[in-house]
């Protein structure tokens, strides 16, 4: 069965159910705070949100019955968009969602005439690796100890951009 979707700003309606999702994704989430301040910032933001399709039980619902699929965070500096949070409903991951919402970016920044598009990622994402390089993102370098693990550990982020001229 077929999900019809549309993508809405993220705004303050939606940000409780963001910030639910948040916490079910990530072992160090983003707080409703960390999300206010990009508003504010004016950053752009988005949500791909779906109607409900029947199996739908306990995934994350907006008040008007529609299910949230995913959402991103992006700042434009000059000609370049730098990826801050790209999310996918866990429930919904590896169904293609993650190539949805990371396209969709790709458009917006093409329209804001952006010429890179930039992210880094947990280098044990190996499935966001995947999604990425199959969007012709390549890797251009590591930052050592960037996330955070646990209490005393830290993770390596890969480095990435895309070339938005290029891949056109």
């Amino acid at each position: 069965m077929t999900r019809r979707v549309a993508w809405e700003p993220l705004g303050t309606g939606v940000l409780p159910t963001v910030v639910e999702v948040e916490k079910t994704a990530y072992s160090h989430p983003w707080t409703v705070g960390h999300f206010s301040d990009t508003l504010n910032a004016g950053h752009h933001t988005q949500v791909l949100v779906g109607e409900p399709l029947p199996g739908d039980v306990g995934l994350p619902t907006l008040s008007d019955g529609r299910v949230l699929i995913g959402y991103l965070v992006a700042m434009q500096i000059l000609d370049e968009v730098h990826l801050l949070n790209l999310t996918v409903t866990p429930a919904l991951q590896r169904q293609g969602w993650g190539r949805v919402l990371l396209d969709g970016l790709a458009l917006w920044a093409r329209g804001q005439q952006a010429q890179w598009l930039w992210l880094e990622v947990r280098a044990s994402n190996t499935a966001a690796l995947s999604v990425y390089r199959q969007r012709g993102f390549a890797e251009v370098g590591r930052r050592r100890d960037y996330y955070p693990l646990d209490n005393s550990r830290r993770e390596d982020a890969i480095v990435m951009s895309l070339n938005l001229k290029v891949a056109a």
